[in-house]
């Protein structure tokens, strides 16, 4: 066990996923939570391709699939619910390894990540505890450890916690954030919805993807979640309440239930929400970092909300680990704002797009929108891209950018899909022992380089240096000759961009253990890390 202790506030999914990507690293972690027993009712309902790829590595991946259902795109519908366009999605595994667009029920997730929590050494799990001050947070990471003071809910007995770094998970409304004295930027979005949650008696005859009506009077969004689960969300006009609503819900409902009543249907849960777009100024104050809905607000167009918070886990868990193991400098932790904080703003700004587009303005946006509607549904690009779950890439941070890359030359034809700052694909391999597995689970959360050319003692020595893990990418057969790398073949039939690797085996790709492409090189040179080593 080493000897530095990481506090995380909140026990939500990120929290969770956050927790147990570091303790499964070696570092112990304190989990605080708020509330005594877990949320019982559902609120996120979206993952997709990419943020799936992290849930491998906390353990809960083939629960999660069992539990879960892909969903088959997107459909946009008119005042009278005819269809303006579709996009749709194959629910098959995509280059990421999982669906494009996975829907579940959050506790169901939340119920798996707990029996993770619960089951790990390295996690000390209190419930039924509120954070009231937090000291030390700005000195350096070598000063005294940061304390956390707390009461417990049921009896206001104080207990303080002391750790090397601080996690803020605990949401919109953050203690955290508040303590810290970090402020919210308001990117100028303001919507207020009924957000309904229903379970039917008797399946619906509905789409299995998610429908956005592009009305001006009421938008509105349906989808199928998972089973006997249904969801639609209303956006309420000025002055109205959820008992404007409630009252007429039936008729509300009755394009997809086919009845004007709530017969045979469960109101789990009824709730106005006010959809927001903010984003905090800081990310990281001195020792304590912020994640999820505590640093950034998104629309919910793009089902980008608890996504947003997984990738904060999996950028900043393994930069922590690498520091507290001495396997790399603090300035690493940085990089952490550096890269999540824009990537967080892209992603708003794409919601709020998605949203004016679907549900802005009034009949005159409406007739421009059909019309625009009606030219992307026939090119194949903007189809594509519209239905497509992938995220802009990384620019800047713990990342090395070739300078080979801005001009031209071999270099400058590298794959799209194996360029600096976006994600490894995933593909099935065959290991040397026949077995077939995807990359992620061959990689196993580790840094690694990969090449199709045999590892050199050069290259070797570099990966031992820095504990990474070596692993030859072949078109033949593998057979691993050097217990020193991991031999693989891409599968057959499995089109990947790996495939660049074979085809100019002086090329070589730095993956970082959060699956971000760190560095490549080529002419058979050595990729430089993009992070300082002690």
């Amino acid at each position: 066990m080493y000897p530095h202790n990481v506090i995380v506030v909140g026990a939500g999914p990120v929290g969770c996923t956050a927790a147990l990507l570091l303790a499964d690293r070696g570092i112990p972690v304190t989990l605080i939570e708020r509330y005594p027993q877990p949320h019982p009712l559902p609120r996120a309902v979206h993952l997709d391709d990419e943020v799936a790829r992290t849930l491998p590595r906390v353990g809960v991946s083939d629960a999660f699939l069992a539990a879960s259902r892909p969903a088959s795109g997107l459909r946009l519908l008119d005042a009278r619910h005819r269809v303006m366009a579709e996009f749709t999605r194959d629910t098959g595994a995509t280059g990421n390894g999982f669906p494009g667009a996975n829907m579940f029920h959050q506790p169901e997730l939340e119920a798996l990540l707990f029996d993770r929590v619960d089951q790990h050494p390295l996690i000390d799990l209190h419930r039924g505890v509120e954070v009231h001050a937090i000291d030390g947070a700005r000195g350096p990471l070598g000063a005294a450890p940061v304390r956390v003071h707390t009461r417990r809910v049921a009896d206001e007995a104080a207990q303080t916690f002391t750790g090397s770094l601080v996690l803020g998970c605990d949401g919109a409304n953050s203690t955290v954030r508040r303590l810290l004295g970090v402020c919210m930027q308001d990117l100028r979005f303001t919507e207020r919805w009924l957000v309904v949650d229903i379970r039917a008696g008797t399946p619906l005859s509905t789409w299995d993807g998610v429908e956005q009506v592009c009305d001006p009077a009421r938008a509105a969004t349906f989808m199928h979640v998972t089973g006997d689960r249904y969801r639609w969300e209303f956006q309420l006009r000025d002055g109205e309440d959820e008992t404007d609503l409630i009252a007429v819900l039936g008729r509300l409902l009755q394009p997809w239930t086919g009845r004007p009543d709530l017969a045979g249907l469960e109101v789990i849960r009824s709730a106005v929400y006010t959809f927001r777009a903010r984003l905090a100024t800081h990310f990281q104050v001195g020792r304590v970092f912020l994640l999820g809905d505590a640093a950034h607000l998104t629309p919910p167009f793009i089902g980008q909300g608890l996504a947003a918070g997984i990738r904060d886990a999996d950028n900043l868990a393994w930069k922590i680990a690498h520091v507290l193991t001495g396997r790399a400098t603090p300035d690493l932790l940085s990089t952490y704002q550096t890269e999540r904080r824009p990537h967080a703003r892209a992603m708003i700004r794409k919601a709020k797009l998605v949203g004016w587009a679907m549900t802005g303005g009034q009949d005159a946006a409406a007739a421009v929108r059909r019309l625009l509607l009606a030219g992307a549904v026939r090119s194949d690009r903007i189809r594509g891209r519209v239905a497509s779950t992938a995220t802009p890439a990384l620019r800047t941070g713990a990342l090395r950018h070739t300078g080979a890359l801005q001009r031209t030359g071999p270099l400058f034809r590298y794959p799209r899909l194996l360029r600096v700052g976006g994600l490894i694909p995933n593909p099935v391999v065959c290991l040397a022992n026949g077995k077939q597995e995807r990359l992620d689970d061959v990689l196993d959360g580790a840094p690694a380089l990969l090449t199709a050319r045999r590892p050199d003692a050069d290259l070797l020595a570099f990966c031992r240096r820095y504990g990474i893990v070596p692993v030859r990418v072949t078109a033949a057969s593998a057979s691993q000759a050097d217990t020193g790398w991991i031999d693989t073949r891409l599968a057959p039939g499995e089109a990947t961009g790996l495939q660049a690797l074979v085809d100019d085996p002086s090329r070589t790709v730095l993956v970082r253990p959060d699956r971000v492409i760190a560095a490549v090189a080529s002419r058979s040179e050595l990729p430089r890390l993009p992070w300082t080593t002690p």
